[in-house]
């Protein structure tokens, strides 16, 4: 294939993919506009809470991801029983996850008084996440039918999933959070109860298309799903438990930035989260490219094909950058504009809340292309199925490096919240450097690839 192809190809499976990223990010980005328009505490509360379920859906995720490059491995091969195994194991593991995982939401407002929180704040996010935590089992089984679905080309219905979830979660959010249609007005319950019908009917859908859609059926990935699998159980485990904490270690990053916001005071959280929101938006075309990465990738590496591994990895930062320019464009030319757009006019907080979320977005423009080369970075380097070194990086990056930076500026240096986010790019910047290299030096430069499936036989 030529490079043209290569992009191509890249576009074929990650417009869908960049698409149904973007939906996703529009559930959360209607939560935090319409909670601002409710009110600027209730935001803060929404906004660390959603950044509290993430930071534990994270810890799930890469299970969901590890999928991802084992299945396109096998569909490359052409072997459908390997296909169905992997995706029945990780679909078994996120089901014990999910069940592990529910105390931590439940008792989440203890946690968050634990980390300096506001007691208000705390209790409220508490609220919230009693709720909206149940959403955690049909997120991960989600996330492990994405994973199939896109390893297997078929990344379409992701998107109409998604963009279904996304107008179901509008549609809730304005009659539960505000009380329209006769309905009560619920606040932060009413935004908690919407994620959580959203999730669902985002599961529902995939698993059907998973199981009937013409093509799919064949892969049986429902039938006898009692019974265990304890060598690909292993397998997917030991590929996905180094990206759960690569993910997290990044997640973690900007979670605890928005602790030491709290620290501050009200206003720097909810700016924090409102800038985040908007960042999140164009990082979600990162995303979805990334995971575009991993499938051709992941092709390339079980064939064998030095070269195509090399075209499909220049293809997919071509189109990466392309977006980094437009993103960096836009936060430097109207961050106030995009601020404003989640503060109620009226609201006595809007003035200081606009002026520092413009700061951080300029920041923002700083990391952009750091950001977006750690992460697709990572989406190749999963193609390979090269997890537990880049895990590495991202601790030393994120959490030795980051994560201090973050506090020195902010607070030994009296920066505030603008020096906290530069703590963000010193992390990132450190991360996106290491994890290219590893890529470019390591397998992008070997002649012949190993295989990197050997799947144990039938039980």
């Amino acid at each position: 294939m030529t490079l043209a192809q290569h992009l191509r190809a890249t576009l074929t499976i990650g417009g869908p993919l960049i698409g149904g990223q973007l939906a996703q990010t529009l559930i959360t980005l209607t939560d935090t506009l319409m909670m601002g328009w409710y009110g600027a505490e209730e935001l803060a509360a929404v906004a660390l809470g959603g950044s509290y379920f993430h930071v534990v859906l994270i810890l799930g995720m890469g299970f969901g991801l590890a999928v991802m490059p084992m299945v396109a491995a096998a569909a490359s091969n052409e072997d459908v029983q390997a296909v169905r195994r992997v995706t029945r194991m990780g679909l078994w593991i996120g089901i014990l996850f999910s069940l592990a995982i529910l105390p931590a939401l439940w008792f989440s407002g203890a946690i968050l008084l634990a980390l300096g929180q506001a007691p208000q704040i705390a209790s409220d996010a508490q609220d919230y996440l009693r709720i909206a935590g149940l959403a955690i089992l049909p997120a991960v089984l989600g996330l492990v039918l994405r994973s199939h679905l896109s390893a297997l080309e078929r990344p379409r219905i992701v998107l109409w999933a998604w963009l279904g979830g996304a107008a179901l979660n509008a549609g809730m959010n304005w009659v539960l959070i505000f009380g329209n249609l006769g309905a009560p007005e619920l606040g932060i319950q009413g935004a908690a109860l919407a994620s959580l019908g959203t999730q669902i009917l985002i599961f529902i859908v995939l698993a059907v298309f998973a199981a009937r859609a013409r093509g799919l059926s064949r892969y049986t990935l429902f039938a006898r799903f009692w019974r265990p699998d304890p060598e690909v159980f292993a397998s997917v485990f030991r590929l996905g438990w180094p990206i759960s904490l690569t993910l997290l270690a990044e997640s973690g990053l900007f979670v605890g930035t928005m602790i030491m916001m709290g620290w501050i005071g009200t206003v720097e959280i909810a700016a924090h989260g409102i800038a985040l929101q908007i960042v999140s938006v164009t990082f979600m075309v990162h995303i979805g490219l990334s995971s575009a990465a991993t499938v051709r990738a992941g092709h390339a590496w079980a064939r064998g094909d030095a070269e195509g591994l090399r075209l499909a990895a220049i293809a997919a930062l071509m189109l990466s950058g392309l977006m980094v320019a437009v993103t960096i464009l836009l936060l430097v030319t109207v961050p106030g504009l995009l601020v404003g757009l989640f503060v109620e006019p009226g609201d006595p907080l809007r003035p200081e809340i606009v002026a520092l979320g413009a700061q951080l977005l300029i920041v923002a423009a700083f990391f952009q292309l750091a950001d977006a080369a750690q992460v697709m970075a990572l989406g190749l380097l999963r193609g390979v199925q090269d997890t537990r070194v880049p895990m590495i990086h991202a601790v030393v990056s994120y959490w030795l490096v980051g994560m201090p930076a973050a506090y020195l500026l902010g607070f030994e240096a009296g920066f505030g919240a603008p020096g906290i986010w530069w703590g963000l790019v010193v992390g990132l910047v450190l991360a996106g450097g290491l994890m290219m290299a590893r890529f470019w030096r390591g397998a992008a430069r070997r002649a012949v690839p190993r295989p990197p499936l050997e799947m144990p036989p039938a039980t």
